[in-house]
C-alpha cells in the first residue's frame, strides 16, 4: 500500500533522515523549511510486520507507527515541536495545534493534577477488598499459624493450619487443616468483623454476630511451657527456614548443610502454641443458644464426600483430639472442663457469657504435654503476647501519621515483616522471606531498608548476612528459581544499609564476598562487550528478571540499573577501605551506565509513538536494549500476556527502572515520556494492573515534584491490596497465590518513608508526599529517631488554623547541606509570613539552606 504523509515541525529541524521498517521510502521532499512530504510502500497490519518509519536526526529522533497517521488524530509531540499526518492535510503546525487544543482534552495525568487529591476513602470505594488469612507466630521461629474463616473462603468453616513457614505441618504423614465451627453456620448476612490487638500487634480479634448472640474471637502464639519474653525466643536455623520455602534455590553444598541441620528444628523441646479463645455472649432478654463444633483434621462434613486422610478421634473425656499415633492436636474447653463432645449447643441466659478455648500447639504433643497446655492461664499468656510484640514496636523508631488507617498499617506492617523474619537468636543471618517464598535480592530489599530506616540496623546487617551466607563460588546470589537480578539488588542493599551507617568495619568485614559479587556483574557485562551488540544492548547483561520465560535473554533495563546500583554503592563502600578498588568499581559503573544510556537514547527514539488523552502523542521505551517500544504493542510479535495482563515486561520490569536505578535523571523528558505512557497504557487509577508494587512510577512522581499522581497511586494500591481489617498485603490484585506478601507490604511502607522524608544528593526533603488533610487545624505529624543517609532524624509539624510550624533534629547531619519542607495548607493558602527559610510557593515548600543540626520554621497564615 502506497501513503503520502506530512511532518511538520514548528522550527526548522536540521539534518533528518527517514528509515522505514517494514516498507520502503519512495520519495522524501521538504517542502517548506519544516515541512517534510513522504511518500512510502507500507503495510498497515495489526501486530508485528507493521510498517514503522523512524524519523532520525541529531535532535528528538521518533518514531511511529505507519498506520496510526490520520489527519483526524494527527500524531502531535508537543516535546519536539512536530506533527505527523495525512499529506491531503493542508493544516500549518499551528493551525493543528489550535484544532487540537480547542478541543479541552486532558491527559491522566493532568486529570489527576485538577482533581481534588485521593484519600484512603474514596480509592477504597470503588477498589477490590481483599480478605486474606491471618498468620500468628514469633519473630524468628519458621513454626507459623494461619488463621482463616468460613466468610472469606468458599467452606462452611473456619480452619486454623499450622505450618513451617510456607508447608503445613505433616500428621504424620499428610498436611493438615483443622477444620472448626463458631456459630450455628452459614447465612445470607455476614457480620464477621476482624481487627488486630491495638490496631497493629500480630494478635488477631474477630467478631461474629448471630442475632442475639455475639462471639468475640482471640487468636495468638504464645511458647508451650516458658514465659515468653524476646530473649526466650530462640528462633529457626535460617538453611532450615529457607529450605521450607516455595521456590528455594540451594547448591548441592547448601542442600546438604539444610539436611544436617533439619532434625534438630523439627524435634523441639517446646513447641509454640497458638490460642484460640472464643467468648460468647447472649445480649438478648430471653436465654438463647450458642454453637460450637471442635476442630475436625481435614474434615469437610460434608457426609457424601467426607474423607479424613488423616486418622482422628475427639477424646471427649479430655477435650483432646488424638490421632493415630496417641499424640494430642488441639485441647478443647468449654468453661473450665473439656467440651463434652464434638458438636454442642449451649444455652445462655441474658446478659450470660461463656469462654470456649482451643489450644493448638505447633506439633502434636504427648499426653502429658496436652495436659499442662489446658492448664494454661490465657489471660497472662495474652499479657505476655502482647507485651512481647509491644516491645518490638518500642524498639524501632516511631511514624506518627496523622490518619488512623495508615498508622495502624505502619506498624501493623513493621511487625509483620518481622514476624516471617527467621534465624537463631539472638545472632547470625536472618532470612527476610516475602510471603511464601524465599528472601530474593529484588523482593527483599525494601524489607531491608525499611528496617534500616526504622533504626533496625542490626537486623537489616543480618538480613544481607543471608545473602552473603548464599553467594556461590563464582560470586553470583541466587534464591528463586531462575531470577537472575538479585547479585545486582544485594550489592544495592549493602550499598543502601552502608549509607545509613556508614560502618567502615562491616565493610571491611565483608570485603571479600563484596568484591567477588561485583567481579561477577563486571565478567557478565565483560561477555556482552560483543560488536554485533552495538545497538542492542552493547556491554548490558543478559537474563531473567521475573517469572516469565522468554524465548531468548534480553538485555532488560531493569536488570541493568539494579547492576549499575549495585556496582555504584559497592564503590562507596569501599571508598575508605579501598580507595583504588573504589575508584575501578566506580569507573566500571560509569561505562555500564553510558551503554545503558546509549541503548535507551535508542529505543526512545525507535520506540513508536502512543495517542495520549490530551490528544498529543508521547515517545515510548521497550523494556530491554533493542526493542521496538513496548512489548504489549506487538511491534515484533511476541507473547507477553503473564500473570493476568499483557503489560508485565513493559510496566512491572520496564524502563522506569531506569530512573529508579539514577540512569536517567527524574527531569529529563524522557523520565515524562516514561510516565505518561506507562499511566495511559499499563495503569487503572495509576496503578500498575497486576503486581503493582513492581512498579517503581510513584517513587518518580514523589522526585518530580508530582504529590497528586502519587498519592493516586499510593492509595487506590494499599487498599486494593492490602486487608482492610488486619492490613496483610496480597501478592497479586486478581490471584490470592501469596498471601501475607511482605515485598508488596514492605514497597507500601518504603513510599510511606519517602512521602514522610527522602534524600536527593546533600538535600534532605521531608513531607514530599502527604495529603492536604494532614495538615489540617489540630493535627500533629512527627517522626522519632528515624534513619536517613544523613543519620538519625527527627522531626514534628504542628498544625493550627493559622500556623503550621515544623522543627528538625538531624545531629549529625552527614553530608547534608539543605533541608527541603513541603507544607501544604489544607485550603491551598498562601502564608503571610514566613520564618526560618526561604518560601516556594510552587511547591509550597520552605528551604532551609547550610542546615547545622537543628532547624525551626514557621508558616503564618
Amino acid at each position: 500500500m502506497m501513503q503520502e504523509i506530512r511532518v511538520i515541525w514548528r522550527q526548522e529541524p536540521g539534518e533528518v533522515s527517514i528509515v522505514v521498517a517494514n516498507g520502503t521510502l519512495l520519495e522524501k521532499r521538504f517542502e517548506g523549511a519544516g515541512d517534510l512530504l513522504l511518500r512510502m510502500q507500507g503495510t498497515t497490519v495489526v501486530g508485528a510486520g507493521t510498517s514503522v518509519v523512524s524519523v532520525q536526526s541529531k535532535t528528538n529522533p521518533f518514531s511511529f507507527f505507519l498506520r496510526d497517521v490520520d489527519k483526524r488524530f494527527p500524531i502531535w509531540i508537543p516535546e519536539y515541536g512536530v506533527m505527523v499526518t495525512q499529506a491531503d492535510d493542508s493544516r500549518s503546525y499551528s493551525a493543528i495545534e489550535s484544532d487540537i487544543r480547542a478541543k479541552g482534552l486532558m491527559s491522566n495525568l493532568a486529570r489527576c493534577e485538577n482533581e481534588p487529591e485521593v484519600g484512603f476513602e474514596a480509592a477504597a470505594a470503588h477498589n477490590r477488598q481483599p480478605s486474606l488469612s491471618t498468620w500468628l507466630g514469633l519473630s524468628r521461629d519458621f513454626r507459623i499459624f494461619k488463621i482463616g474463616f468460613a466468610e472469606h473462603e468458599s467452606h462452611s468453616h473456619d480452619w486454623v493450619e499450622a505450618c513451617r513457614h510456607e508447608r503445613k505441618v505433616p500428621v504424620p504423614e499428610h498436611p493438615v487443616r483443622y477444620n472448626f465451627r463458631i456459630g450455628r453456620g452459614d447465612g445470607c448476612a455476614r457480620s464477621l468483623k476482624r481487627s488486630l490487638e491495638d490496631g497493629c500487634l500480630p494478635i488477631l480479634h474477630a467478631d461474629r454476630e448471630e442475632g442475639d448472640v455475639r462471639y468475640r474471637m482471640t487468636g495468638f502464639v504464645t511458647l508451650e511451657q516458658s514465659e515468653l519474653t524476646e530473649a526466650g525466643v530462640s528462633g529457626t536455623n535460617f538453611w532450615v527456614a529457607a529450605g521450607h520455602t516455595d521456590g528455594i534455590t540451594f547448591t548441592d553444598e547448601q542442600r546438604a548443610e539444610f539436611d544436617r541441620r533439619l532434625g534438630a528444628e523439627l524435634e523441639r523441646e517446646e513447641e509454640t502454641v497458638l490460642i484460640y479463645r472464643v467468648v460468647a455472649e447472649n445480649s438478648a432478654e430471653v436465654p438463647r443458644y450458642a454453637w460450637f463444633k471442635v476442630p475436625v483434621p481435614n474434615g469437610t462434613w460434608v457426609p457424601s464426600i467426607l474423607e479424613k486422610n488423616v486418622k482422628s478421634e475427639y477424646d471427649s473425656r479430655r477435650g483432646y483430639g488424638v490421632f493415630e499415633s496417641g499424640d494430642i492436636g488441639f485441647v478443647a474447653k468449654l468453661g473450665s472442663a473439656p467440651v463434652p463432645q464434638e458438636e454442642v449447643a449451649v444455652l445462655l441466659k441474658p446478659g450470660e457469657t461463656l469462654t470456649f478455648d482451643l489450644i493448638f500447639p505447633h506439633r502434636p504433643v504427648s499426653a502429658e504435654r496436652a495436659a499442662r497446655l489446658a492448664e494454661l492461664d490465657v489471660s497472662a499468656k495474652l499479657t505476655e503476647c502482647r507485651r512481647y510484640w509491644q516491645g518490638k514496636l518500642d524498639a524501632a523508631a516511631k511514624l506518627n501519621i496523622p490518619e488512623e488507617r495508615i498508622a495502624d498499617g505502619v506498624r501493623a506492617g513493621l511487625l509483620h515483616l518481622d514476624l516471617i523474619s527467621y534465624g537463631q537468636e539472638p545472632d547470625g543471618p536472618v532470612t527476610p522471606t516475602i510471603g511464601v517464598y524465599p528472601p530474593i535480592g529484588s523482593e527483599s530489599s525494601p524489607i531491608i531498608q525499611f528496617m534500616d530506616s526504622m533504626g533496625q540496623h542490626r537486623l537489616a546487617e543480618r538480613y544481607l548476612a543471608y545473602f552473603l551466607e548464599k553467594q556461590q563460588d563464582d560470586g553470583a546470589i541466587f534464591n528463586f528459581l531462575e531470577y537472575m537480578i538479585e547479585t545486582g539488588c544485594v550489592l544495592w542493599s549493602l550499598g543502601e544499609h552502608y549509607r545509613y551507617t556508614r560502618d567502615d568495619g562491616w565493610v571491611e568485614s565483608i570485603r571479600t564476598k563484596l568484591q567477588k559479587s561485583c567481579d561477577y556483574l563486571v565478567a557478565w557485562r565483560n561477555r556482552n562487550k560483543r560488536e554485533e551488540l552495538r545497538g542492542s544492548g552493547y556491554g548490558m547483561l543478559d537474563g531473567k528478571v521475573a517469572d516469565p520465560k522468554d524465548d531468548k535473554p534480553t538485555r532488560v533495563y531493569m536488570l541493568n540499573a539494579y547492576a549499575y546500583l549495585g556496582l555504584s554503592r559497592a564503590a562507596e563502600m569501599l571508598a575508605n577501605a579501598d580507595p583504588e578498588q573504589s575508584r575501578l568499581l566506580a569507573l566500571e559503573a560509569e561505562e555500564l551506565k553510558r551503554d545503558i544510556r546509549q541503548a535507551y537514547e535508542e529505543s526512545l527514539a525507535s520506540g513508536p509513538v502512543i495517542p495520549l488523552g490530551d490528544g498529543t502523542w508521547c515517545p515510548t521505551v521497550s523494556p530491554w536494549a533493542g526493542g521496538q517500544g513496548p512489548a504489549c504493542l506487538y511491534a515484533e510479535g511476541g507473547s507477553w500476556y503473564s500473570h493476568g495482563s499483557f503489560t508485565v515486561r513493559d510496566s512491572l520490569c520496564g524502563p522506569l527502572y531506569l530512573v529508579f536505578g539514577e540512569i536517567v535523571g527524574s527531569d529529563e523528558p524522557g523520565a515524562a515520556f516514561m510516565l505518561k505512557a506507562h499511566n495511559e497504557l499499563m495503569c487503572m487509577n495509576n496503578v500498575a494492573l497486576t503486581q503493582p508494587y513492581y512498579s517503581r512510577h510513584p517513587w518518580v512522581h514523589l522526585r518530580r515534584g508530582e504529590t497528586k499522581p502519587f498519592l493516586e497511586a499510593y492509595y487506590n494500591s494499599v487498599s486494593a491490596m492490602a486487608d482492610r481489617e488486619t492490613y496483610t498485603f496480597s501478592e497479586h490484585l486478581n490471584e490470592r497465590i501469596s498471601e501475607h506478601k511482605t515485598h508488596e507490604e514492605a514497597w507500601f511502607l518504603m513510599e510511606t518513608r519517602w512521602m514522610l522524608y527522602m534524600e536527593e544528593g546533600n538535600t534532605l526533603k521531608l513531607l514530599q508526599g502527604i495529603p492536604r488533610e494532614w495538615m489540617e487545624d489540630g493535627r500533629t505529624i512527627s517522626v522519632s529517631d528515624a534513619s536517613s543517609y544523613f543519620g538519625r532524624l527527627s522531626f514534628r509539624v504542628e498544625a493550627s488554623a493559622h500556623r503550621i510550624r515544623i522543627t528538625i533534629d538531624c545531629p549529625e547531619y552527614r553530608h547534608l547541606q539543605s533541608v527541603e519542607v513541603r507544607l501544604p495548607h489544607p485550603r491551598e493558602n498562601r502564608p503571610l509570613r514566613v520564618v526560618g527559610g526561604d518560601y516556594d510557593a510552587s511547591s509550597e515548600s520552605i528551604r532551609i539552606d547550610r542546615f547545622a543540626g537543628y532547624a525551626e520554621a514557621t508558616l503564618e497564615f
